[in-house]
Parts: C-alpha cells; structure tokens; sequence
C-alpha cells in the first residue's frame, strides 16, 4: 500500500496488485489459455468482435459489456460469475437506474 499527500493530508491509496483489483486483461489472458489460441485477433474472431474491441478492453478505454460477457461464457462454458471473478468485478449486485429504459415524457 502507498501512501500519497494531498494537500498535506497523507492518504492512503491501494496498489495495483491488489488481489480484487479490476485487470480485464486477466480475462482476455485465461481465455486465449483456456481456448488454446494464439493472440487477441484468434479471441475476437471468435467472439465475433473487432480485434480493437478487445485492445480497447485490454487498455481499460472500455468496459467488458454484458453482450461480450455472455459470449465469452457461450464459447468457453465458463460460468459468467468466474469470468467477473477472473478480470476482478468483485460485486455481487447490480443495480439499474430508474430512468434508464423509461420512455420520454411528452
């Protein structure tokens, strides 16, 4: 653990190797292990996304969305709760907002 100051406060921050730290490429890594493929392209054709998608992922610009999750989970029968727990995703509940899905008004 590091410890940084802020405006003359110390504080406490976590490392990056932390055991629950989110790190999707801990996911991406296990299934091309797991699949017995050879790179990021093999994975994303597979999965049927552009290899961008995944670099994206992999550079942490962009999230591994629910539709890419199940995917994963079709082509390597791993259960979706080992793919969150492989890139780090420790939460046990989501939760959606109340606007989100409700039509305009008007």
């Amino acid at each position: 653990m590091r410890t940084s100051v802020m405006l003359g406060y110390p504080m406490e921050t976590t490392s990056a190797s932390a055991p629950h730290s989110y790190n999707p490429d801990n996911l991406l890594n296990a299934l091309i292990e797991k699949l017995g493929l050879t790179n990021d392209a093999a994975l994303a054709r597979l999965l049927e996304v552009a290899p961008p998608i995944l670099s994206k992922i992999s550079h942490r610009r962009l999230t591994v969305g629910a539709a890419l999750l199940i995917s994963m989970h079709e082509v390597s029968n791993l259960p979706i709760r080992e793919l969150r727990d492989l890139m780090g995703d420790s939460r046990q509940k989501y939760r959606i907002s109340l606007v989100q899905g409700k039509p305009r008004e008007g």
